[in-house]
C-alpha cells in the first residue's frame, strides 16, 4: 500500500478542499433555448468536462480525479413536472445499476469507438480526449512521463499493457458519472482485464508485490470522488465488482487477478470497489477462506452469489445461457447481464407483513379455515403485484449516450420487485396457525385488538409473539412453510406478465431500504413486531428472533426453492468480530458459506460486527472514522450513517462459531 496516497485521498481527503462548485443553471439555459433532452446531455457534459482542473498526485498511477463537486440538471423542475404527467420517470430519471462493455473500448481504443459512433458520442469522445489531453501537459509539466505515456496510447488507442488498461477503465467509469449515470457497476473485471495482467506478469514487469500496488492504486481511483456519487448515503453508490464464477465453457473463472483483488480490498479496507464472489457447489474451501479473511477486516464483503442457482434461474426467465453464466451483480445485489442488460432491477416493492396484516384484520373475523387465511393471502400478493405493474407504464429515462457507446445493445428490458420483510409475515402466518388454529390460545378478536393497540393492551400476548412464537431462523418447519408460501405466491403473481418494454418481472428477496421505509408506516403486525420497528434487512430474520446460531439460520433460508425469486436479496449473518482471531474459526465460518451454497442458497453476505465499537462510535465518531459495516446491499463507514440506520445495524443477530 502506499501510506503517501492512502494518507491523501482517505484519511485527511486533502483532495476534496480543491473541489469547486457548478454555479451555474444550466437547465434554465438549454430550456430557453429549445434544445431536446440528448443534446443537453451532450453540452453538459462538454461543459463539465471543460470545467475539471486536471490534478496529479506525486505517487498515484492511476489519474483522475472529480475536481467539480455537483451535476447540474439538464431539465428544469417544471419540465419533470411535465414528463411526469405521462411517464413513469425511475428514482433520479437518469440511468443507473447497469454493468456496461467496457471490454471492447478498453481493447479498440476511442478513435476507433468514434468511428461508428452518433454525433453525440463523438462530441462526449472529443470533450473527454480534451480532458486527458490537460491531464497530460499537467503529468509532463510535473516530470511524470510515465504517465504522459500512458495517457499518449489510452483512450484514444487501446490499452496495450496492464496499467493502460487500468487507466483507461478509470476514464470510462469516470466519464460515465460525468454523464449523470449513476450506480455504475464495474463487472466481471477479473476477467476483462486478465488478459493484460496476465500478459504483463509472463513477460516479467511486474512482481506479485507491485502488481498488488499497481491493484491498489486502482483501487483508490473508486474512493476519491465516491463521497459525490449518488445513493442513499456514501457506500451506496454501486461500485459493485465480480470476482471469479463459471465461464462459458463450464470452467472456474477465479485466477490470479481475482485473488489479488481479495488481498488489495483486505489491505486497503476500502468500502470501494464492493467485492461479490461467484462460487457453486465445487469451490474448494480455500476459496471461502480467502473471502473470510476478507470478512475479518470489516468491510462487509465479500458477497457471495451461487452460480448453481443463478444461472439456471436467470435460464428460467428468459435470459440465453451465454448471457446468463456472464450475469453481475448491480449495485447492491440483483442479478443484472453486462453489455447487453438494460433490466431495471428495483423498480418497485411489495410490503410483505402489510399485505398479511390486512388479509389477517379482514379474514379471522370471518372464522374462516387457516386453507381459506392462505388462499386470501395469496389473492392479495396477487393484487398487489397486479397494482404495481399496472401503475408501471411509460418508463422514461434522459438519454445516455455516452453509456450507449459502452453497450452492445438492449437485448434484455426486464423489470425488478423486492420483497420486504418476508420473514416477518412468514412469522406472523406461523403465529396465527399455532396460536389461533392450532391451539386456539388466542382468538381473532383478541388478536386484532392487541394489534389496534399496539400491544399496550396486552404485554402476555406481546412477549408470547415476539419470543415464544415460530421464526425464521430458529429452526421453525412452521415458520419455513410460511416462507414457502409467500415465495411461491410472489413469483406465480408475476408469472407471465409483460412490462411495458416487452420484458419480463422478476420478483426478489431483497428490500434496499424499503426493511425502514415500509415498517415506517405499519403499525404493530402478528409476529410481536411493534409499530414502526424495523424488518430484517433482505431475506434474513426478524430483530426479534432469538437465534442459537448460524447453522439454523442458513438452514431455515435455504429451505425453499429460491430459482423463481431470482431479483437477488441475501441472506445477512453477522459475526461478532472476535471469533475471527483464530486460524480455526476462519475455517468454521468458511464452512457455514460452503454449507449455505451447497444446500443451494442462492446469495450470503457476512458482517463482523463489534457492539461495543458501535457504542464508542456513536458517542466519539472522529475516533472512528474508518468503521465499516454493510447495510442492505453496501458497506458504509459507521460515522457517516444516519442514526436510524447505525441503529438497525446494533439490533441485528450476532453470531460465533
Amino acid at each position: 500500500m502506499n501510506n503517501l496516497l492512502y494518507q491523501y485521498y482517505v484519511i485527511d481527503r486533502t483532495h476534496r478542499a480543491l473541489r469547486k462548485p457548478c454555479k451555474k443553471d444550466l437547465s434554465s439555459g438549454y430550456a430557453s433555448l429549445g434544445l431536446g433532452p440528448e443534446e443537453r446531455m451532450v453540452r453538459r457534459f462538454e461543459y463539465l468536462c471543460s470545467l475539471e482542473t486536471p490534478r496529479i498526485h506525486p505517487e498515484e498511477q492511476i489519474v483522475l480525479t472529480r475536481s467539480v463537486e455537483n451535476l447540474p440538471d439538464v431539465l428544469t423542475e417544471a419540465e419533470w413536472s411535465e414528463l411526469k404527467k405521462d411517464h413513469y420517470v425511475h428514482e433520479l430519471g437518469y440511468v443507473s445499476n447497469l454493468s456496461p462493455n467496457y471490454a471492447t473500448t478498453i481493447a479498440e481504443g476511442l478513435l476507433a469507438r468514434r468511428e461508428t459512433a452518433t454525433d453525440s458520442q463523438k462530441r462526449m469522445i472529443d470533450a473527454i480526449i480534451g480532458l486527458c489531453d490537460r491531464y497530460r501537459e499537467v503529468a509532463a509539466e510535473m516530470g511524470r512521463n510515465d504517465v504522459v505515456e500512458v495517457l499518449e496510447q489510452v483512450p484514444r488507442y487501446g490499452a496495450r499493457n496492464f496499467r493502460e488498461a487500468l487507466q483507461f477503465f478509470r476514464i470510462l467509469h469516470f466519464s460515465l458519472w460525468l454523464e449523470g449515470d449513476y450506480h455504475n457497476t464495474v463487472g466481471r473485471f477479473d476477467q476483462y482485464m486478465y488478459s493484460y495482467f496476465k500478459q504483463d506478469m509472463d513477460a516479467g514487469l511486474y512482481t506479485k508485490e507491485s502488481a498488488l500496488e499497481l491493484v491498489e492504486d486502482f483501487f483508490l481511483s473508486f474512493n476519491k470522488d465516491s463521497d459525490l456519487y449518488v445513493g442513499v448515503q456514501q457506500g451506496d453508490n454501486g461500485q459493485s465488482m465480480v470476482l471469479g464464477g463459471r465461464l462459458a465453457d463450464g470452467s472456474d473463472g477465479f485466477n490470479e487477478l481475482s485473488e489479488l483483488c481479495l488481498i488489495a480490498s483486505r489491505e486497503l479496507k476500502l468500502i470501494d470497489p464492493k467485492i461479490n464472489l461467484r462460487v457453486c457447489k465445487d469451490t474448494p474451501l480455500s476459496l471461502y477462506e480467502k473471502g473470510t479473511e476478507l470478512t475479518k477486516v470489516g468491510l462487509g464483503f465479500p458477497q457471495y452469489s451461487n452460480d448453481d442457482v443463478v444461472i439456471d434461474g436467470l435460464q428460467r426467465l428468459g435470459y440465453e445461457y451465454a448471457d446468463a453464466v456472464n450475469y453481475v451483480v448491480a449495485a447492491c445485489w440483483e442479478f443484472i447481464i453486462p453489455g447487453v442488460g438494460n433490466d431495471i432491477a428495483n423498480i418497485g416493492a411489495l410490503n410483505f407483513p402489510a399485505l398479511v396484516d390486512k388479509v389477517l384484520r379482514a379474514y379471522l373475523p370471518t372464522g374462516g379455515d387457516f386453507e381459506g387465511l392462505i388462499a386470501a393471502v395469496r389473492a392479495e400478493v396477487q393484487a398487489e403485484c397486479d397494482r404495481i405493474t399496472q401503475s408501471i407504464q411509460n418508463v422514461w429515462f434522459v438519454p445516455s449516450p455516452f453509456m450507449d457507446l459502452l453497450r452492445d445493445g438492449k437485448k434484455y428490458n426486464n423489470f425488478g420487485l423486492h420483497g420486504s420483510g418476508i420473514a416477518s409475515a412468514a412469522d406472523a402466518l406461523a403465529a396465527v396457525k399455532k396460536y389461533l388454529y392450532d391451539e386456539k390460545r388466542v382468538t381473532a378478536k383478541q388478536l386484532i385488538s392487541a394489534l389496534d393497540q399496539n400491544f399496550e393492551n396486552d404485554p402476555t400476548l406481546l412477549h408470547l409473539l415476539r419470543y415464544e412464537a415460530p421464526k425464521m431462523g430458529t429452526g421453525s418447519s412452521e415458520a419455513t412453510a410460511m416462507n414457502g408460501v409467500l415465495l411461491n405466491a410472489f413469483a406465480d403473481a408475476l408469472e407471465g406478465k409483460t412490462n411495458c418494454e416487452g420484458g419480463v418481472w422478476r420478483a426478489g428477496t431483497g428490500t434496499a431500504m424499503y426493511y425502514l421505509w415500509h415498517a415506517r408506516e405499519l403499525g404493530a403486525t402478528a409476529d410481536g413486531r411493534r409499530a414502526g420497528e424495523p424488518f430484517g434487512t433482505n431475506f434474513s430474520p426478524s430483530l426479534f428472533a432469538q437465534i442459537a446460531g448460524p447453522l439454523t439460520d442458513i438452514e431455515d433460508f435455504t429451505a425453499n426453492d429460491l430459482s423463481r425469486n431470482l431479483n437477488g436479496g441475501p441472506l445477512t449473518l453477522e459475526f461478532a468480530s472476535g471469533i475471527f482471531n483464530s486460524p480455526e474459526s476462519i475455517s468454521k465460518v468458511a464452512m457455514l458459506i460452503k454449507y449455505f451454497i451447497e444446500r443451494g442458497g442462492h446469495q450470503l453476505q457476512l458482517n463482523a460486527v463489534n457492539l461495543d465499537a458501535m457504542k464508542e462510535a456513536q458517542k466519539n465518531p472522529d475516533a472512528y472514522r474508518q468503521l465499516v459495516v454493510r447495510i442492505w446491499g453496501w458497506s458504509a463507514y459507521f460515522v457517516e450513517l444516519d442514526k436510524e440506520f447505525q441503529d438497525h445495524v446494533m439490533m441485528r443477530q450476532e453470531y460465533s462459531v
